[in-house]
């Protein structure tokens, strides 16, 4: 389940991908099957080695173009330990809304991003955010929950003084806001509940599948419902 475009972002063959805050790996993947030299980056060593794992599973059965590498590095957004200008793609997906000093962690964002090289930046959307804050504290109030929530224009305002240049916007994940609603309503940890059970399954199945009448919904959805919003940007030459 990706939540940015990789023909956008123009990753392919040799092309420096940070995935930072890269959890479980989802977006290091995609970049090294376009054959990236893919760092994935996380605070959680728990969630890198299993990164690892996939990187070598999917070396093994030729999921990796020649030459694509995969490497895992841990460590914080807020002192990264790379150099500057070190990546041609920088990606924080659904991130800086759980850290407190996000114009810090958008530096060093910026830092290691070398000079005609696009960073994309995804956070959770304002309006369907509100309404899980609403519905359940349990939501965000607890450790590394989300500490905001940010509307679009105040998060581009915050990039572009880096000196960054936004380039395109979309959103994305219209069918997971319902879900996270749903969640919020009657629990957010109550995964046995029989609707959240029911719409986990369509999820998953959504997932795995990828039928046509849930994509082009969702692709219909995603302008009001999408759960995500994606920023592009460029830094000038």
């Amino acid at each position: 389940m990706l939540t940015v475009d990789y023909d956008r972002l123009r990753v392919g063959h040799g092309t420096r991908f940070a995935d930072v805050g890269a959890g479980a790996g989802r977006h290091s993947y995609e970049a090294l099957r376009r054959g990236a030299h893919v760092t994935a980056y996380d605070l959680d060593e728990g969630e890198l080695d299993g990164v690892k794992g996939m990187f070598a599973a999917m070396e093994l059965e030729g999921q990796v173009p020649p030459g694509g590498t995969g490497e895992v590095v841990v460590g914080d957004v807020l002192a990264m330990p790379f150099d500057d200008a070190s990546y041609d793609v920088v990606l924080a997906s659904e991130i800086l809304e759980h850290v407190p000093q996000d114009a810090a962690a958008v530096a060093e964002l910026v830092r290691i991003l070398a000079p005609g090289g696009m960073l994309a930046v995804t956070v959770p959307r304002w309006w369907p955010e509100r309404v899980c804050w609403a519905l359940s504290d349990e939501y965000h109030a607890n450790e590394g929950g989300h500490v905001r929530v940010y509307r679009a224009s105040d998060l581009v305002r915050t990039i572009e003084a880096t000196g960054l240049l936004l380039v395109h916007r979309h959103h994305a994940h219209a069918l997971h806001a319902p879900y996270w609603w749903l969640k919020c309503a009657v629990g957010v940890h109550d995964d046995e509940h029989p609707a959240v059970r029911a719409y986990h399954r369509m999820l998953v199945w959504d997932l795995m599948s990828g039928p046509a009448v849930t994509r082009v919904t969702e692709r219909a959805l995603n302008p009001v419902l999408g759960k995500s919003v994606a920023l592009y940007f460029e830094k000038p030459a």
